[in-house]
């Protein structure tokens, strides 16, 4: 069950020009949470913005009750978080989303994310390993500038490859070709993604069309995150033309199964 907390600001790092790590006293959240939820956030006591900004959960320090999300500056409500300082109360509800990402029938794992997306599947990867599960990581970037977590991930995944556009850092090219080059050899019993629409569209397409197990989680414009302004429709793979029908995202999702959506 959601709840709405009031939780202290206990860190604040910007790990690269615009993107900044929060780390939050938030027990509550904390101890109902799982990889792939997501939590709404007011960014001001003002007027405007009035709408709370949907952003993954990062990591979950369950022990110690800190909750982590990582986010970008893109408007003026995720630059209006990010003027928060350690202290600070941030109103924040959540955990969200009924649909998280599910590892329990597998033990042989690849994580594929691209760009900011890659933020959500830290937590599963973390899960994952400590319950033994093989993990393998695939992380792809503009190029060297935009590069992120790497140590971090390194130590959740059992082997992790990085990729960059054009090769400025680690290999050249994008994830998924890499991914699909070890997928002939590693035989994962199921892959989990997270990225720019394109990157899952193309990962959707291969795991469909080879019948591998993929979950893939979507970013969508979630104002009110239960399911009530009804703005995050995402079509239903199996829906008819003329009466087509639709998940959202903030509660059927945001991780479904790559065969149940048409993205």
């Amino acid at each position: 069950m959601p709840k709405q907390v009031f939780a202290q600001l206990e860190h604040k790092e910007e790990i690269i020009k615009g993107i900044y790590k929060f780390s939050v006293k938030a027990s509550e959240i904390v101890q109902n949470a799982k990889p792939g939820n997501f939590i709404e956030i007011r960014v001001t006591d003002q007027v405007e913005p009035f709408l709370r900004r949907p952003i993954s959960i990062y990591n979950l320090d369950k022990e110690n009750g800190i909750l982590e999300f990582i986010f970008q500056v893109k408007g003026k409500g995720t630059d209006l978080l990010s003027r928060k300082e350690v202290g600070d109360q941030i109103d924040i509800v959540g955990p969200l989303g009924f649909g998280t990402f599910k590892t329990e029938k597998y033990n042989k794992i690849a994580i594929i994310g691209g760009g900011i997306g890659i933020f959500p599947l830290y937590e599963l990867a973390k899960e994952a390993k400590e319950n033994n599960k093989q993990v393998t990581g695939y992380l792809g970037f503009r190029n060297k500038e935009y590069v992120m977590l790497e140590k971090e991930f390194a130590k959740v995944t059992d082997n992790l490859v990085i990729t960059t556009d054009e090769g400025s850092y680690k290999n050249k090219g994008f994830a998924i070709d890499y991914l699909i080059k070890d997928m002939k050899k590693e035989k994962y019993d199921c892959i989990y993604a997270c990225g720019p629409l394109p990157m899952l569209k193309a990962i959707q397409k291969y795991a469909n069309e080879n019948n591998i197990n993929c979950q893939i989680s979507l970013e969508e414009k979630m104002a009110c995150g239960l399911g009530v302004c009804l703005g995050c429709a995402v079509k239903t793979a199996k829906s008819p033309k003329e009466a087509p029908e639709y998940f959202h995202v903030c509660k059927g999702g945001p991780v479904f199964n790559a065969k149940d959506v048409e993205i």
